[in-house]
């Protein structure tokens, strides 16, 4: 029997709704798997704004990092939504990553057969999908310094800086052909080489690393010719890096390929030790949806499916990695859905849809 501590940070939204299924998807593995998990609750984000004053105590960055992982929901939402505020939500996500030293964000975009219909794009496009997003993520425009916002000679000015060093781009270049040589041996580099100096870093980094992985084919492509062909031919890809922003945008736009944002977790990770594991945090990208926030209609599969990330990557779990996601496949494949994939008799609610998984677990 292993036991394992898991950080919960609910967040805002429909974070805890979500999360509240996670969880138990994790009790439901260890029953089933004969281990123990231990589960502290923190906040984070716009909750912890009112409470505390600040998007994320110290205190909890302590506890995250003394736990095999960190359950994430979400932050923000309008009450928080003051461009001029100080103090914002999505704030405690960028200093728990930081703070954690999660520099790299897993997030797959495989699209379930029967939902293919559920995607705006044509049936002929989405057949074959399965790529895997790698966004670099405690460097560039999110991080860089000068960072602010000033008056000058009576006018408004902002600055952000665009800031990469070369051990960033190599850590996230060999993880990706890590990884690609491990799935379909195609890695895609995304840069903006034509205009950005640390764009042409992070392609002269990539390129070098490359002499390392001769068995995985490399092709970098600009930013906005990615943003079109994730469209045109998303089945191309296999895996995918880019630096932070460039990453948050397209991965936002590779969730359409499944239907809905709400299909779809992601796993923040870290240096990786010998087995694989590492400490990471583990998010679905559908953020707060504040609009459906308390009314039990949130598609908690891309929780599940963090859940799933979880245990293989920060726990070294593979066989209850596999058992849940073969449940979330059975289930979508018997017809369940949630409000943003499906309407009519086989809609449910949160908690049906996640009861339905966590029962195929217990089989």
């Amino acid at each position: 029997m292993s036991h394992f501590d898991i950080l919960v940070l609910a967040g805002d939204g429909i974070g805890p709704e979500v999360t509240a299924e996670g969880v138990r998807a994790l009790r439901a593995v260890g029953d089933r798997f004969g281990h123990t998990f231990g589960f502290e609750d923190d906040l984070c984000g716009g909750c912890c704004i009112d409470a505390h004053g600040t998007a994320l105590r110290d205190s909890t960055l302590r506890t995250a990092a003394k736990a095999h992982a960190v359950l994430f929901g979400a932050v923000g939402g309008p009450k928080w939504d003051d461009p001029n505020g100080k103090v914002r939500p999505e704030q405690g996500l960028l200093a728990i990553r930081a703070g954690l030293g999660l520099w790299a964000n897993l997030r797959p975009v495989k699209p379930h057969p029967s939902l293919i219909d559920a995607s705006p794009l044509k049936r002929e496009i989405m057949q074959g999908v399965d790529l895997l997003v790698i966004r670099e993520l405690t460097s560039g425009l999110y991080f860089g310094k000068p960072q602010e916002r000033r008056v000058v000679d009576g006018r408004r000015e902002a600055v952000d800086t665009m800031y990469y060093n070369e051990e960033e781009v190599r850590r996230i270049a060999r993880l990706g052909f890590e990884l690609a040589r491990e799935r379909r041996r195609k890695l895609t580099s995304v840069d903006k080489a034509n205009v950005l100096a640390s764009s042409r870093l992070w392609r002269e980094v990539t390129l070098e690393v490359k002499r390392d992985f001769p068995d995985v084919e490399l092709q970098s492509v600009l930013v906005d010719a990615m943003a079109m062909h994730l469209i045109r031919r998303p089945a191309d890809f296999d895996v995918v890096i880019a630096e932070n922003m460039f990453g948050d945008i397209l991965t936002d736009e590779a969730s359409v390929l499944a239907g809905s944002m709400g299909l779809l977790p992601s796993a923040s990770l870290g240096s990786r030790r010998a087995d694989g594991t590492g400490h990471g945090l583990y998010e679905p990208i559908h953020g707060s949806a504040p609009d459906i926030a308390g009314q039990g209609i949130a598609n908690p599969i891309a929780m599940l499916l963090c859940v799933a990330m979880l245990l293989r990557h920060s726990c070294g779990l593979e066989k209850e990695a596999q058992a849940l996601e073969t449940a979330v496949h059975a289930v979508l494949s018997e017809g369940l859905r949630t409000p943003d994939i499906g309407s009519g008799p086989g809609t449910v609610s949160t908690r049906a849809m996640a009861d339905a998984v966590l029962a195929r677990i217990a089989d």
